[in-house]
């Protein structure tokens, strides 16, 4: 990337193509502060990655989004693996690695993105771990890594894990994440009404 505004060499890809089932209404389209959840997520993105591919799916409804590529995920019932496959397909070539979120965190900050890209390095991912569990939709993965989404699709393998685990990924410890997001905000996603309300608390505060 030559723009001097964006420091980091990836890009990013903001997934919405979510059922939003449990808060039983669209998640992208949830106010917050004084635009959308899915408009506040690419702001923070735009600050720091581009260019930014927006996954959604094919019914689904967004508000204009502005500097970035919106592309359809037609398999978006089967889970973000293939929204991710999407989003990475569509990265132009001199993009190598891009930041996968969701349009469900809100808090995500900048420092957050740029920790993990500055450990990147010649890894195929970079995903943090709260000891088992991992949080794929916070990490970053190389374009490279492709090929594996669409051996692990047609293999009908289709959870974010198995590519963690079929490619050379750093895990990182979300303990060591707190220096840069001491509350670890930028892993708040919000899947219920409960967790949207104590997202609005935080960033009132």
């Amino acid at each position: 990337m030559n723009d001097p505004v964006h420091p980091l060499s990836i890009g990013g890809i903001l997934l919405c193509g979510g059922k939003s089932s449990r808060m039983r209404q669209a998640k992208a389209l949830l106010p917050f502060g004084n635009s959308t959840m899915v408009e506040h997520v690419l702001s923070t993105l735009q600050e720091i990655v581009q260019p930014i591919v927006v996954v959604t799916s094919r019914e689904q409804q967004l508000p204009a989004l502005q500097n970035a590529m919106i592309v359809t995920d037609d398999r978006s019932e089967k889970g973000p693996l293939e929204a991710m496959r999407v989003g990475l397909g569509r990265l132009p070539k001199s993009c190598r690695a891009a930041f996968i979120t969701s349009c469900d965190v809100p808090l995500l900050r900048t420092a957050f993105v740029r920790y993990l890209a500055d450990r990147l390095e010649d890894y195929d991912a970079i995903v943090p771990f709260d000891g088992k569990f991992a949080h794929p939709l916070a990490g970053i993965y190389r374009t490279a890594v492709v090929p594996t989404i669409e051996r692990l699709i047609s293999a009908d393998r289709w959870r974010p894990r198995f590519l963690i685990d079929e490619v050379d990924t750093l895990r990182v410890d979300v303990e060591e994440l707190r220096t840069v997001d001491p509350d670890l905000e930028s892993l708040m996603n919000v899947n219920e009404p409960s967790d949207y309300q104590a997202v609005l608390r935080r960033k009132q505060k």
